[in-house]
């Protein structure tokens, strides 16, 4: 058996085994493992390689950036648990319903606040959808306008900073283009940091939600409700919205101005997010100490989660590269270095593919280890190839027939909504998705003049 045979068997069994629904990190880890000892056993595998698994996985257990992830997460838990989002989103309503559109706009401004304070899809997608869709159909929306709203709406949370994808994003695209630099024989290389990862996805967080709202002003054409509210029932309701909107903004301000100024590491500012979501939420009178114990809990969960992915990824990464992986794959994508615009294209078509079937956790720590370094022997930006890769992420959260929003809000809506209508509605986000990504293609200054400003 020759090792390319190897190597292409060990990647299929991966991904049959990824598709099986047993638990990702231990699919990693032990196909890695099993095809270590079948690659030693022939000779084609030097288990030297394993002797750096314990050294990696003391560095990922130290690494400061990654402290920042279990913080994050209990920020964003504390103001989904304690409702701060879902007033939000009911005094926006009771203030824009009676403008064109209004619902599905008001929805799209929640959806990017929840997405900068919670960053976790399932739980943006499930809480609007929750809400805003039942009211919606009431007033007359077509059900895939709704849906689709819901759906683009919840993602945003993967390109709208202080999001948890570009924290993890950051952390794996520095090592790849550190060890990039080193083979081209840069021996002090340059850095990423979460800091111009999150500058860097200012604008395009930005545009995306405008560009929505503008879809859905000029596009949509339904009837404007009846104002029959008295001047002192729209005053209550502009209050209410003021001081729903008010904190959960100032925060997100804070933790990412914090950030990206250099006030504070990404560990802190993390921190400093979760003393301001629980100040918020006890002021407004909204936790107890049952949700705080639910918050840690689950806190703890995903966390653990997403280190076991990552140590897995680890013996996945070393076993790939001690079967030559990464050099097969590098002669194949380098080539001709004239082409590199091609290979870019390609490179974000598979992990748009992928983002199908395997979660933004598992395509970062798999893919981007193997596909990084490529692309910056290529002479791409960083700070832009980052945000490119989070934009494909978002893209193929929403794409049918797999996107995970879809399944998220499918959960939620009611029989009489068919799936196709969800598919039909999502249909124009996904172009509105692909046209700003295909502009930063187009136009790199648009990821990364902010970052160059500031740093």
């Amino acid at each position: 058996m020759t090792i390319e045979i190897l190597l292409i068997l060990f990647i299929l069994f991966t991904f049959i085994f990824l598709l099986s629904g047993y638990p990702v990190a231990f699919v990693l880890a032990g196909v890695a493992l099993l095809f270590a000892t079948i690659g030693s056993f022939l000779n084609l595998f030097d288990q030297s390689f394993l002797i750096a698994v314990p050294n990696r996985i003391y560095g990922i257990m130290t690494n400061q950036n990654l402290l920042a992830v279990p913080l994050f997460i209990f920020m964003g838990l504390v103001l989904e648990k304690t409702k701060i989002a879902e007033n939000l989103l009911i005094s926006m309503n009771s203030v824009y319903r009676q403008s064109n559109g209004g619902y599905a706009i008001s929805v799209v401004i929640v959806g990017a606040i929840m997405g900068a304070s919670t960053g976790i899809v399932g739980a943006s997608v499930v809480t609007l959808g929750l809400l805003s869709l039942p009211v919606m159909i009431k007033n007359n929306y077509p059900a895939s306008l709704t849906c689709g709203v819901i759906c683009a709406s919840g993602t945003l949370g993967q390109i709208i900073p202080p999001s948890l994808v570009l924290i993890l994003l950051a952390d794996v695209l520095s090592s790849a283009y550190q060890e990039a630099q080193l083979k081209m024989g840069i021996f002090s290389p340059e850095t990423i940091t979460i800091a111009e990862l999150f500058a860097g996805a200012i604008a395009p967080g930005l545009l995306l939600p405008i560009l929505y709202i503008f879809y859905i002003k000029f596009f949509y054409k339904g009837k404007k409700e009846a104002n029959e509210k008295s001047d002192e029932s729209k005053q209550q309701n502009h209050l209410n919205l003021f001081t729903s909107l008010f904190p959960p903004i100032i925060l997100i301000f804070i933790v990412l101005g914090s950030i990206i100024f250099g006030i504070t590491t990404p560990s802190e500012a993390a921190a400093l997010g979760v003393m301001g979501a629980m100040l918020i939420a006890v002021l407004q009178k909204k936790i107890n100490m049952s949700i705080v114990f639910s918050c840690s809990r689950e806190s703890v969960k995903l966390t653990s989660i997403i280190f076991a992915i990552l140590i897995g990824a680890t013996f996945f990464s070393l076993v790939f590269r001690g079967l030559g992986g990464e050099e097969i794959v590098q002669s194949f994508l380098i080539g001709d270095s004239s082409n590199a615009m091609k290979t870019l294209i390609l490179i974000l078509f598979v992990m748009f593919i992928l983002g199908f079937i395997l979660d933004f956790i598992e395509i970062i720590f798999i893919i981007i280890p193997i596909f990084g370094p490529i692309l910056f022997i290529l002479g791409f930006d960083p700070v832009w190839i980052g945000i490119l890769i989070a934009m494909v992420l978002q893209t193929s959260f929403l794409t049918p027939p797999f996107g995970f929003s879809i399944f998220y809000l499918r959960g939620v809506t009611p029989v009489s909504i068919s799936t196709a209508e969800i598919y039909k509605g999502v249909m124009p986000f996904i172009l509105i998705q692909v046209s700003l990504l295909i502009l930063i293609i187009i136009f790199p200054g648009i990821a990364t003049t902010i970052p160059k400003l500031i740093f």
